[in-house]
């Protein structure tokens, strides 16, 4: 999908340090302190929008919440929302994810978002796909003991993927899988605008959560 230019977004994102973050490795380490309490944080690599993670945010506010988003032109319609109606437990940061690891400290994070990333379907590209072996290493390296990841995709070939990658890695367990997320009790799941989408298009919506169990591993290159 082609990305269409908003043409105000840099100035407008500029313009809202209280909301959005552009340069986050400032906080490794600080962003208990950066909201001002002690509760979880949990992030969603790739906020799109920021339907999910702003409703998240709303629904929760026992937790912190911080969307991902390495495009200009896609999260200033995040921050619109957020400039609407602020939460003191949402955040957004403009980055490229596969910078994670200087951005949180070892066991900062509580949870973790993957909703409906880019597949990357070709071979050559697979080392991109937000549950490859390069990724999954750097999530190793910000999550809690016993944290958890959840991903949903309507994407059959990047679910398959994403299973094998997890059950090769000891630190992570498969704890729920589901290749049609919508013939469960849906009523907590929270929507992304793709997922409103597919699902109105008769979609099947797969499903994982993925417990990190912190247990000792080799370095995966």
């Amino acid at each position: 999908m082609r990305l269409r230019h908003v043409k105000y977004a840099k100035d407008l994102i500029q313009a809202h340090p209280e909301f959005i973050i552009t340069q986050p490795k400032q906080y490794r380490g600080r962003w208990q302190k950066r909201f001002n309490n002690t509760n979880p944080i949990e992030i969603e690599i790739g906020c799109g929008k920021g339907k999910f993670i702003y409703e998240s945010a709303l629904n929760h506010p026992e937790k912190n919440f911080i969307g991902i988003e390495k495009f200009d032109s896609v999260i200033v319609r995040a921050l619109e929302k957020v400039i609407d109606h602020p939460l003191p437990n949402l955040l957004l940061v403009r980055m490229d994810a596969t910078e994670i690891h200087d951005v949180f400290m070892p066991g900062e994070i509580d949870g973790l978002y993957l909703n409906f990333s880019d597949p990357w379907p070709k071979k050559r590209h697979a080392k991109r796909r937000l549950t490859s072996p390069r990724f999954l290493e750097r999530y190793h390296l910000i999550l809690k003991e016993n944290s958890y990841i959840q991903m949903k995709t309507d994407n059959y070939p990047l679910f398959e993927y994403s299973m094998m990658m997890f059950n090769h890695h000891l630190q992570y367990d498969i704890q729920s899988c589901f290749i049609d997320l919508y013939r469960c009790d849906v009523s907590e799941n929270i929507q992304t605008e793709f997922e409103k989408k597919f699902v109105s298009e008769g979609h099947s919506i797969f499903y994982l959560k993925i417990i990190y169990k912190g247990v000792a591993h080799e370095k995966v290159l």
